[in-house]
């Protein structure tokens, strides 16, 4: 920021001469653009605006009228105040039509008691103009090389948003054109304060320009776009008039979230990641205050509070036989999210939709008190289903009342997922009580007597199958999905009767059981569903 007429008078070479206001004591704020010495009455058409003219006033007319007219060119060309010296052409004081001229213009007019070299004031006053402009190219530079590395690293809108509250010390938030808060870097302000009658507040801020300050928010507006398509607005919220600065930094990053914006078309949206960024904080305690999450998710439409809260995890049905790779994987995730949104759109279903990782979307599913959950997830499946041809399990978590057991319900949610998408049957939708053995067995996995079970019923077969390559230990499970119908399992296994046969007799010897007990065959079975989920968990086990 450039100096002030108060900053000047600060200055030792203009203390040294005694400085006394005599005029436009409330215009000290008045920058300085630079300071010009003049003794000429017609010197206004030399200047430019912004200058502090000093002179001895020796050459000045005495006439009252000129020596107003004189004031009044200084004041239309934009001058930041004059500085008269006293004791040549002025002997005490100024004359009264100077005073009255400069009160009338709001002028700033200063005069001199003794007698001031003028050199050393011009020199600190430009020393200090320079240092400013020096400063002010070093922090542009850095804002350069901090914003260019963002745009190579493909930064995300939440990570360009801490810089520029980190740069400014100011909270900032990024909107869609719908007013909907995609990110939001509060700097330490409170966000439920920050974010409360978001959409009404920002309505009421439109400036014309595309980078402009609107004093009675205090908010500085730039909007976000490129080619010409506008997709957002970059706010800064400030607590006083914001510099050239912080201008700059906010079209900085405006530029660097519209770069982003091109270079991530095959990833999620922006809305998709915003809605991530707060299941993500609540799954992960992000957030101090549920409120807190409770004000975010209402910036981007989506209202938690006084709600029934049920989570709902997505999981793509991927066939064994043709696994995808980590880009299709991810797209197709992406596209599920997509058709997820869609979906709640068209059942009218307000809902945070997000991945939670590379292979679950999470949905956060906000119920009016009243609402019974199983129809909403049934009108949810049926709407994505209708558009999403991809096969996929959708499972769903208890209900809760708060935002503080959300994460209760998803964890539920994404267990069940796993659990369903090895053998999915066709349900709409997937609850825990749906999973029965299946479910429990998963929810067991990880406990060592449920591994120490599985190994001491099947851990002769496995070593057998892994010492000869063989298959038996497939061909024990068809028998035992097939209810242990000898004749169907030979079927589903492509073996002939006395071929089949034969495996069950080795299968006998080597597990040294009985496989027409059905006590036996049911721990053996149990086992393979324990051992099911150990795999899966672990390819490599």
């Amino acid at each position: 920021m450039l100096p002030t007429i108060a900053d000047v008078l600060a200055l030792d070479s203009v203390r040294r001469g005694n400085p006394r206001v005599v005029a436009g004591a409330d215009r000290l704020g008045t920058p300085v653009r630079w300071v010009h010495v003049g003794e000429v009455t017609d010197i206004a058409h030399l200047l430019r605006g912004g200058e502090l003219v000093l002179t001895t006033g020796i050459a000045l007319p005495d006439d009252p009228g000129k020596l107003a007219e004189y004031i009044a060119e200084l004041a239309a060309v934009g001058a930041s105040g004059l500085i008269v010296e006293m004791g040549r052409k002025f002997i005490g004081e100024l004359p009264h039509s100077v005073v009255r001229s400069a009160e009338e213009h709001g002028l700033p007019l200063i005069t001199l008691a003794r007698e001031t070299p003028f050199v050393q004031i011009t020199e600190s006053v430009h020393a200090r103009i320079i240092d400013i402009q020096l400063e002010e190219l070093r922090a542009s530079e850095q804002l350069h090389e901090v914003f260019t590395e963002l745009s190579v690293e493909g930064a995300s809108p939440a990570e360009v948003l801490s810089q520029v509250a980190r740069l400014s010390g100011r909270p900032v938030m990024l909107e869609n054109l719908a007013h909907q808060v995609l990110a939001c870097e509060t700097a330490g302000r409170d966000t439920g304060n920050l974010l409360a009658s978001w959409e009404t507040r920002s309505r009421a801020v439109a400036p014309d320009l595309r980078t402009a300050y609107d004093a009675t928010s205090g908010w500085l507006v730039t909007m976000v776009g490129a080619r010409g398509q506008d997709w957002g607005r970059l706010i800064l919220l400030c607590d006083t008039e914001p510099g050239p600065r912080d201008i700059v930094l906010a079209e900085r990053a405006a530029t660097t979230l519209a770069l982003g914006r091109l270079l991530e078309r095959h990833q999620e949206s922006l809305e998709r990641q915003a809605h991530g960024t707060i299941i993500t904080g609540i799954l992960t305690h992000a957030y101090a205050d549920p409120e807190e999450a409770a004000a975010r998710a209402r910036a981007v439409g989506v209202p938690l509070t006084g709600r029934k809260l049920i989570s709902v995890v997505l999981r793509l049905a991927e066939s064994p036989e043709n696994p995808w790779d980590g880009q299709e994987q991810l797209a197709r995730l992406g596209e599920l999210a997509e058709a997820t949104a869609a979906a709640c759109r068209e059942a009218r279903l307000p809902a945070l939709i997000g991945a939670l990782d590379q292979n679950r979307v999470g949905v956060l599913l906000p119920l009016p008190p009243r609402t019974f959950a199983e129809p909403t997830l049934t009108s949810l499946a049926d709407h994505l289903r209708k558009t999403f041809a991809t096969p996929f399990v959708l499972a769903a978590g208890s209900v809760v009342e708060s935002i503080r057991d959300v994460r209760r319900s998803f964890l539920e949610a994404e267990q069940v997922a796993d659990v369903a998408v090895r053998q999915p049957d066709g349900r709409a939708f997937y609850r825990l009580p749906d999973l029965r053995l299946r479910g429990l067995l998963h929810l067991l996995r990880d406990d060592a007597r449920l591994q120490t079970f599985a190994e001491r019923e099947l851990g002769p077969l496995l070593a057998h199958d892994a010492q000869r390559g063989g298959d038996l230990t497939r061909i024990l499970r068809i028998y035992l999905d097939a209810g242990r119908n000898k004749a169907v399992s030979a079927q589903k296994a492509h073996l002939s009767r006395p071929a089949f046969y034969d495996r069950l007799r080795r299968l006998e010897r080597i597990l040294d059981t009985d496989l027409d007990d059905v006590e036996s065959c049911l721990s053996l079975h149990v086992a393979l569903m324990a051992l099911e989920s150990f795999r899966r968990d672990n390819p490599r086990v």
